[in-house]
């Protein structure tokens, strides 16, 4: 019996997956990954070692959890600056709510619907206000930071119950609970960008807005929706943060956004709409880790890591916007 015959669907899911791969930009992604593994195995004995491997993961959790939500509004030809702020704001006032009422669950509620309502605002914003992204999330940003400055008043909280902890703290079989919840979350995001209807809407406004409009498809419905899937992804992230910290503080996650948008433009996202996948984020977001897991590892300045981040996201929008000009070219000509 042939292997086709055991097994057809697998094979198509394999083919599709490997033309994904082979008609995309993900191979030089790939291939970046791979040399700065080698390279960094190199200098340094203990990057190869299963402990270190397993913590680049567990280290790139927020940040990865974050890009999946960053990935749906950057294809729209979105942007969402307020992320960091998001899990800081959002983080803050679960804690809170967790000590005052002695109930981690509450917590966990008031992160998701608090995330949750930060990202409605960025969408309504963008979608029926009709406001710029960049400014729009730039400025809840802002908000976000002074809420939680204020909220807190500028103190930490510490001692959360272990209910609102389990995320960031649990582990399975050694294996960290908010690795597995990454990878898991990386997958569902990845079946429905490229399986569902809605992923394929993503995808149609972020190519061409007004087109989608008059093919019947909701545009704000669709780009409200990004958001407010970031803002969710955000939460989640706040509760792998806290968990991780055993607390909430007032400055969690700064700097945060460029890691993400990092992750999410060097995986082969582009910035201008339409293109983009979550096997590119997870591999942008796995380059991101390696980089500053090697980095730390090499005892380099913590000053450098925001340089090469902010170099690497230059690099990705410079080859971006060179292969969208030449692709315009081809079809003009």
């Amino acid at each position: 019996m042939t292997n086709s015959a055991v097994a057809p669907g697998a094979q198509t899911r394999w083919k599709d997956a490997s033309r994904t791969v082979l008609n995309s930009n993900l191979l030089p992604i790939i291939a970046a990954l791979i040399i700065v593994s080698v390279a960094l195995s190199v200098m340094t004995p203990t990057f190869l070692t299963a402990s270190n491997l397993t913590n680049i993961v567990t280290q790139s959790a927020v940040v990865g959890i974050a890009a999946i939500g960053a990935t749906f509004v950057i294809i729209t030809s979105g942007i969402d600056l307020s992320v960091g702020a998001n899990i800081a704001l959002s983080g803050m006032i679960g804690a809170i709510v967790a000590q005052a009422t002695g109930n981690g669950f509450f917590g966990i509620a008031a992160v998701i619907v608090v995330a949750a309502a930060v990202g409605a605002f960025n969408g309504a914003s963008v979608s029926w206000l009709r406001l710029a992204p960049f400014i729009v999330t730039l400025a809840t940003m802002g908000m976000a930071r002074g809420l939680t400055l204020q909220i807190s008043q500028g103190q930490s909280v510490y001692s959360l119950p272990e209910s609102l902890n389990w995320l960031g703290a649990s582990a399975v079989f050694d294996v960290k609970t908010s690795a597995l919840t990454t990878v898991l979350l990386f997958v569902v995001a990845h079946f429905v960008l490229s399986r569902t209807t809605f992923g394929h809407r993503i995808y149609a406004v972020g190519g061409n807005a007004e087109a989608a409009r008059l093919a019947g498809i909701n545009v704000r419905r669709v780009v409200f929706s990004a958001y407010v899937i970031a803002g969710i992804a955000a939460g989640i992230a706040a509760l792998i943060l806290l968990g991780r910290l055993d607390s909430a503080t007032p400055n969690a996650a700064t700097g945060t956004e460029l890691q993400v948008i990092a992750a999410v433009v060097i995986g082969g996202t582009s910035l201008f709409g339409g293109k983009g996948s979550m096997i590119g984020t997870f591999v942008g977001v796995l380059l991101i880790g390696v980089i500053n897991n090697g980095l730390t590892l090499l005892n380099v300045s913590s000053f450098w890591v925001q340089f090469v981040q902010g170099a690497l996201i230059f690099l990705a929008v410079l080859l971006d916007s060179v292969s969208t000009r030449r692709r315009s070219r081809q079809s003009r000509s």
